[in-house]
């Protein structure tokens, strides 16, 4: 439930919002930045609706309606499509952190963001849109579907790189933990909106033909073929074009220092100087090495969460996305509340409670199952019940809000930390740097639960893999020094 704002939205702080202006003559890293001014509020918000267009792609497809249709209807069964799903997840990773740290380095010195995130914003369109070939049973549509989902994939993770460089010039330091915050709480509202749309107007249960709403499917969708589960592959590719045009229209961008080929060399030579120069920076590559760590863990456990539910208790698109709606509800309050706590205690400790919170809730789901929770007997789930009527679907339910109010606040407050951290200067390719450890090894939780659970035929096996994850994460979190 991958990837922001609200302060802005409220009303609350009227001081005017910020774009710092960058002397397009002095690329050296001891640049002196002029005095910032601050861009007015629209111009903030439009950024901020980055979050909202691309927000879908991780609701929709990586969580709750594609990624388990995938695993339940277009591969031969669950364990199957769980293990595929995680092998094309970690190809995406390792492509994305391979380049990462030097698109980010030529940005820093080529200027601009916005061309970056219209270029792979267009890669997460075409690979979106792709999915709606996946029909049910047939398994030649899978080697395709597989490569649409990691080109999408890589394209909307790098458009988030730029997406997030363009932070620093939008507000003051001490409201960007707010900022953040507001943005990941409105992406998650509209991640509720479009699975609202797609449960309540276009999947419908194929046994009945009604939408979760009870009505027929828009545009003559038929349930038996699943086109309103496929459907999400194009809806979340245009609600994209829609929604992120406000920010190319509205938002400052950095203004353009170098052109792109000498942009290129001055990049990977200052990319070689900050590598050479971590090592001694303990407190910042202490981070880095922890966000490496629990963010594996926390895109593994949105990428399965939906695929695990279906496996456990049988649910189909509706009960998955209404499970979906009422975790984005708690993400978007979490989000919200973590972006104001953030600005009050600082990220560092927001991201140490969100992580005790996962923790909990991991180890919690593993001793629920579709006829027990915590070793007690308890009636299974009834076929053709109401929703969420069995006790232990209820737990898994409480126990999946828990896991979405906490990682909405562990990933605001983690680019907020950076920010904290980062030279101004070298913002992009620090955040390059921050994609890198969040996707080097984002092939490894995966592949993990992929390998684990194909071995042993058990999805539960599969994910306990996770808790390892956080406790590393927050081992490592306590050797950060946040300014």
């Amino acid at each position: 439930m991958q990837r922001a704002k609200r302060l802005l939205v409220t009303g609350q702080g009227k001081s005017s919002m910020a774009a710092a202006t960058l002397d397009a003559d002095d690329a050296g890293p001891q640049q002196v930045w002029p005095k910032q001014t601050w861009p007015p509020r629209a111009a903030v918000i439009s950024w901020i609706f980055f979050d909202w267009a691309a927000q879908p792609y991780f609701t929709l497809i990586t969580t709750f309606v594609f990624a388990p249709y995938f695993a339940t209807h277009v591969a031969s069964d669950p364990a199957e499509g769980q293990a595929l799903w995680g092998l094309a997840t970690a190809a995406a990773g390792l492509m994305i952190a391979l380049m990462s740290p030097v698109l980010g380095a030529i940005t820093d010195a080529s200027g601009r963001r916005k061309p970056w995130i219209a270029a792979f914003g267009a890669l997460l369109v075409l690979g979106s849109c792709s999915m709606w070939f996946a029909r049910p049973g047939d398994a030649s549509v899978i080697p395709l579907l597989l490569l649409a989902y990691a080109v999408a994939t890589i394209g909307v993770e790098f458009a988030t790189v730029f997406n997030n460089a363009m932070m620093p010039t939008l507000v003051p330091q001490e409201r960007i933990g707010s900022l953040s915050g507001t943005g990941w709480a409105t992406g998650y509202a509209g991640g509720i909106l479009s699975l609202i749309l797609v449960l309540g107007f276009c999947a419908a249960d194929p046994g009945t033909g009604r939408t979760l709403f009870g009505l027929m499917p828009l545009f003559g969708l038929d349930p038996v073929t699943h086109q309103g589960d496929r459907i999400t592959g194009p809806l979340t590719g245009i609600w994209f074009i829609i929604f992120v045009l406000p920010m190319f229209l509205l938002t400052p961008d950095y203004p353009a220092r170098l052109p792109v080929r000498e942009a290129l060399r001055a990049g990977l030579v200052e990319l070689r100087q900050t590598l050479a120069e971590l090592p001694k920076q303990r407190s910042m590559a202490a981070f880095l090495l922890a966000n490496m760590i629990y963010t594996d863990g926390l895109v593994s456990l949105f990428a399965f969460g939906g695929i695990y539910a279906a496996g456990t208790f049988g649910w189909q698109t509706l009960q998955i996305g209404s499970f979906g709606i009422i975790l984005a509800i708690a993400g978007a309050f979490g989000a919200w509340l973590g972006g104001r706590l953030d600005d009050r205690l600082g990220p560092k400790r927001v991201i140490a409670g969100s992580m005790a919170i996962l923790l909990f809730s991991i180890v919690a789901i593993l001793l629920v199952d579709k006829d027990s929770i915590l070793f007690v007997k308890v009636a299974a789930p009834a076929p053709g019940g109401a929703l969420f009527s069995a006790a232990a679907e209820r737990a898994y339910l409480v126990l999946g809000c828990l896991i979405g109010a906490a990682g909405g606040p562990l990933q605001a407050a983690s680019r907020t930390l950076l920010i904290r951290m980062a030279p101004k200067d070298r913002i992009a390719q620090y955040f390059g740097l921050f994609a890198l450890t969040g996707k080097v090894t984002s092939f490894i939780g995966p592949l993990l639960i992929g390998a684990i659970t194909a071995v042993t035929a058990s999805q539960k096996a599969g994910m306990a893999v996770l808790v390892l994850f956080f406790v590393a994460g927050l081992a490592l979190l306590a050797r950060v020094r946040e300014e």
